[in-house]
């Protein structure tokens, strides 16, 4: 698709406490399920998709998370080194503007991927993406239909598709699903120093420039060695 964009930033800079002892040796995005690395679950939805160009930051490991990705065919990969200080969600995009262009881009998690796992929730990011009255529009998981998240949700969504973060209320129906299209300027404006995303998010929420498309599949959020197993035998019992 036309509207599709041709390149995804993907954060694979993590410490990955939360998966340790595993990741003791090891970088989570490499971390396996059903026989496939974290990473590659969003890989061959990105390249299926038609994204020409992967930007890759590393920190933990990240020889090997460079080997790995340089062994991927079919796309361009370059990476953005955070060997001396990991940047956050944020930081990460602001170093790496040079690297991103000016285009909307995919931002990619590589803790979470979906199932049957394949492009068409990339599609509907991307035709649900209007840059006249939205800078970032998340995939948006069902809290009720997941595995592997033990959250209250992050978001709620209106009529129209604007997100409304979830704040003091004890919970929210939507769940940021780690896949979203967004405006690399406005990161490009930052210093490349630690920061979340938020720090961007707070100024879209209340301007109603952040949107969301609900995922219309399962929702598997592998951030500890318990989830992996689980997501594990989930795979196998359902054959996805």
């Amino acid at each position: 698709m036309s509207n599709t964009p041709q390149t995804a930033m993907i954060l694979a800079a993590g410490l990955g406490t939360r998966m340790r002892p595993l990741t003791n040796d090891t970088a989570k995005p490499l971390l396996k399920v059903a026989g496939k690395s974290l990473i590659d679950w969003q890989l061959e939805a990105l390249i299926e998709a038609g994204v020409k160009k992967l930007v890759v930051n590393t920190h933990w490991c990240a020889d090997q998370v460079e080997a790995h990705m340089r062994g991927i065919s079919g796309v361009e990969v370059v990476f953005s080194d955070e060997r001396d200080q990991v940047l956050e969600t944020g930081g990460a995009l602001a170093k790496a503007a040079p690297l991103l262009g000016e285009d909307p881009i995919f931002v990619v998690n590589t803790d979470a991927f979906w199932a049957p796992n394949d492009a068409e929730p990339l599609h509907a990011l991307a035709n649900a993406y209007f840059p006249s009255v939205m800078d970032e529009v998340l995939l948006l998981a069902d809290t009720q239909r997941c595995l592997g998240f033990g959250g209250a949700g992050d978001f709620f969504l209106s009529d129209k598709g604007a997100l409304t973060h979830r704040g003091d209320e004890p919970s929210a129906p939507w769940a940021y699903a780690g896949l979203r299209i967004v405006n690399p300027k406005l990161y490009a404006a930052h210093k490349a120093e630690p920061f979340s995303a938020f720090r961007i998010w707070s100024d879209l929420l209340p301007n109603k420039r952040m949107h969301g498309v609900p995922l219309d599949k399962f929702w598997l959020h592998v951030g500890d060695p318990a989830a992996l197993k689980d997501a594990e035998m989930w795979l196998k019992c359902f054959g996805a």
